[in-house]
């Protein structure tokens, strides 16, 4: 409730209400993220962003659970075992498998990657590129790559998916993406938090714990 209240009075004015309330949750989103932040782990850290943005698009009414559990589960649950493409092992088939049957969207009747097998089947030498490639986050993917541009709602979101799907080895670095595209850059920048702004957030009864690594001296910053 602290951290409520510090957002209302903190948060930049306006005239009209509606946009007052967008600065507000702009404003706090931002702020609850470098809040819980400072007490996570380096490690931990890419996770909490990565649910705060997915949690964010189901609220809004843009994925539905299932969505999240297919980026999280992928091919985990189906049992195929007739490979149609050899090039690739079977864990990323059955991943392709499941993401060919998926229907996106809150209102699941999003069927994005119904064909995604025919594409791979038809159009081999570019997916195979995109599959053994060092950056498939960043690489173009084929015959997809408009359409997942196009969509505006869903297109980062969908992008994800494929890429964990084939390079589960990449999920990290495309999550990033994810993050920023749907919380903007700051979310995926270093934290820069100053010993003064904790310092501004803290009150006689709420101490600051700081985990020193070897070596570290903040004396002089307090």
């Amino acid at each position: 409730m602290e951290l409520f209240d510090f957002g209302i009075d903190k948060s930049p004015k306006a005239q009209l209400v509606k946009d007052r309330v967008a600065n507000i949750i702009t404003w706090m989103t931002r702020r609850v993220y470098r809040y819980i932040n400072r007490g996570l782990f380096e490690k931990d850290k890419i996770t909490f962003k990565l649910q705060m943005a997915l949690k964010i698009m189901i609220k809004a009414g843009l994925l539905s659970s299932g969505d999240v559990g297919m980026f999280l589960k992928a091919g985990a649950g189906i049992d195929d075992r007739n490979k149609k493409i050899n090039w690739m092992d079977q864990k990323t088939w059955l991943n392709v498998v499941a993401l060919s049957k998926h229907k996106f969207g809150a209102d699941q009747s999003n069927f994005f990657f119904k064909g995604v097998i025919d594409s791979i089947s038809r159009n081999t030498q570019d997916w195979r590129s995109f599959y053994e490639s060092d950056t498939p986050e960043t690489d173009e993917v084929p015959d997809y790559q408009e359409k997942i541009h196009a969509d505006s709602l869903l297109g980062s979101f969908l992008h994800l998916c494929l890429v964990r799907c084939m390079r589960e080895d990449r999920t990290m670095l495309v999550a990033n993406k994810f993050i920023a595209s749907k919380l903007t850059t700051k979310f995926t920048e270093p934290p820069d938090d100053q010993i003064a702004d904790v310092w501004a957030e803290s009150a006689i009864n709420k101490p600051i714990l700081y985990l020193l690594s070897t070596g570290a001296d903040p004396t002089s910053m307090i």
